[in-house]
């Protein structure tokens, strides 16, 4: 999944490290160099002058933060909330093609829980707590193997399973995955079939299209791995063409949709609203 903020967190990361500088010298260092100096400024000033417009104002130089920390020690807190937040909790997205198609749209703005398969450090992916694994059938966001750059699939194969992909139709193990065609494109001769899939416990929606040679073939997920496919079939370049995904390369769980904005200029809308199942 091609995302213009691919390169936010080494960006926020980065910020966040410079202003926390910044902070913390004002907090040890120069702080303290302030207060000092209008201590020393307020001692040798008589008692009867320190009313005067010439001591405040000089008082008020002398503790005025510096255009550095004005400029950058002060977003410190705010950088440090937003980088725990998009690192630990949350991380919003937005859906750049249609290989997610019917289930997402191009200009569906998505939330990512970056907690439910573990805890990974910013930037480096690195998992310092372990909450979960992927389970099949959920929408997940990772890196693939060939490209440095978000994605977003289902999970369709866990690790050490057997996945096949035949006339369009997918088998686990051996055993053909439950689905229904609940829609056809136009309706006498289709070109375009809405197939109902059971993954799991997910029940989604996938497309298919009946002129398309389908990205046929058999495969074997390692461990610590797994088989990711897009929910428009046949037009979606997935593990069918670059492989597994290693575990360590995983984000987060996509969980909802919380705006579509079509692109260019266009109003947001809150039609799409909901868990993405």
């Amino acid at each position: 999944m091609e995302n213009a903020l691919d390169y936010l967190p080494e960006f926020l990361l980065v910020s966040t490290l410079l202003t926390g500088v910044i902070w913390g010298m004002d907090v040890l260092v120069w702080r303290r160099r302030r207060r000092a100096a209008a201590a020393a400024l307020e001692a040798r000033t008589p008692i009867t002058e320190r009313d005067s417009d010439a001591f405040l104002i000089s008082r008020e130089e002398l503790l005025r933060e510096p255009v550095i920390m004005e400029w950058g020690g002060g977003f410190f807190p705010v950088l440090a909330v937003v980088l725990v937040l998009r690192s630990f909790v949350f991380e919003p997205f937005v859906i750049p093609s249609t290989s997610m198609v019917p289930t997402l749209e191009v200009g569906d703005y998505i939330l990512v829980n970056k907690y439910t398969y573990g805890l990974r450090l910013p930037v480096f992916g690195t998992k310092v707590l372990d909450l979960g694994a992927p389970e099949r059938g959920q929408v997940m966001v990772f890196f693939p193997p060939h490209v440095d750059r978000y994605y977003i699939k289902r999970v369709v194969g866990l690790p050490g399973e057997l996945i096949q992909y035949r006339n369009k139709r997918l088998f686990i193990n051996g055993d053909p995955v439950p689905l229904a065609v609940t829609g056809r494109v136009p309706q006498n001769d289709p070109v375009l079939l809405t197939l109902s899939e059971q993954l799991g416990e997910a029940e989604h929606a996938a497309h298919v299209y009946t002129g398309r040679r389908p990205l046929d073939g058999e495969w074997r997920v390692p461990e610590g791995h797994y088989f990711m496919m897009g929910d428009n079939r046949d037009n979606s370049a997935d593990s069918r063409v670059w492989g597994f995904v290693p575990e360590a390369n995983i984000v987060g769980r996509a969980v909802a949709v919380w705006m579509h904005k079509e692109p260019g200029f266009s109003l947001p809308s809150f039609a799409r609203n909901g868990a993405i199942e």
